[in-house]
């Protein structure tokens, strides 16, 4: 637990001098959340709802600091570290790759959890946006998302062999998931190929549940994303610590 203390408090410290993750992982997602209530306000989410478009895309708003820091800040740290041979260095330590990807998966764990409460203040104070299903329930949706998308970060972060790879993959990963993730444009409304084709999202997985348990809507198949999310998450943690690469190809 100490070695764990000391790299967390490190890798944070570093983290936040960067500054991506604060910008992308906090500031943008609460940016979209203004956006999206001076644009829609207190507006029924359609004729007849007795809820706001807010509270029906508050879910998906809180995916965006997700994927700010699983699939694009956690491949990258990983990725640039390789190339610039600190992975290399850790190798001589004790640091193990679990311990290493622990840390780092802490790190925008801590990220997610932050936007997650600032963006619930705001929108309560300011849309008078209130949870109306279980707590417990959204708060177990939300953080089955988050790990599941930190773990595919983890696995691109872990097996991708420089910096400009993982950002290839990461992109590729990145925008799909979040422009069809409901922040903007209700999975409702869109075309009904394309809700078959992003259903298999873990990412749209997740939403679903985070959107049914904020609402306090039934949902009937509740146990499909719980699996999916659950497998993306062992099989991709598993294989980001099996194959781990301290070095890239080149080194």
């Amino acid at each position: 637990m100490k070695r764990y203390g000391v790299l967390l408090k490190n890798e944070l410290k570093l983290n936040i001098r960067d500054m991506n993750m604060v910008i992308f992982a906090i500031a943008m997602p609460l940016a979209v959340l203004v956006v999206l209530g001076f644009l829609y306000g207190t507006k029924p989410a359609f004729p007849g709802a007795d809820y706001t478009f807010l509270e029906q895309s508050f879910g998906a708003v809180c995916t965006v600091s997700i994927c700010a820091g699983g699939l694009m800040g956690l491949p990258l740290v990983a990725s640039d570290y390789r190339e610039k041979k600190i992975l290399k260095r850790f190798h001589v330590t004790p640091v193990s790759p679990a311990l290493l990807l622990g840390v780092e998966l802490s790190i925008y764990m801590l990220y997610c959890a932050v936007s997650l409460m600032t963006l619930a203040v705001a929108a309560r104070l300011f849309w008078g946006v209130t949870l109306r299903g279980s707590t417990a329930a959204f708060l177990a949706s939300w953080l089955l998302t988050m790990v599941s998308t930190l773990s595919i970060g983890l696995l691109v972060g872990g097996l991708a062999k420089n910096a400009k790879q993982a950002g290839v993959i990461a992109s590729l990963l990145y925008f799909p998931m979040l422009l069809f993730s409901g922040t903007t444009v209700p999975v409702e409304v869109m075309p009904g190929a394309i809700q078959k084709i992003i259903g298999v999202f873990p990412l749209n997985q997740g939403i679903r549940l985070m959107k049914a348990s904020f609402l306090g809507v039934e949902t009937e198949t509740l146990w499909l994303p719980v699996l999916v999310m659950l497998a993306v998450t062992t099989v991709c943690t598993g294989l980001a610590v099996r194959y781990f690469k301290w070095e890239s190809a080149a080194a």
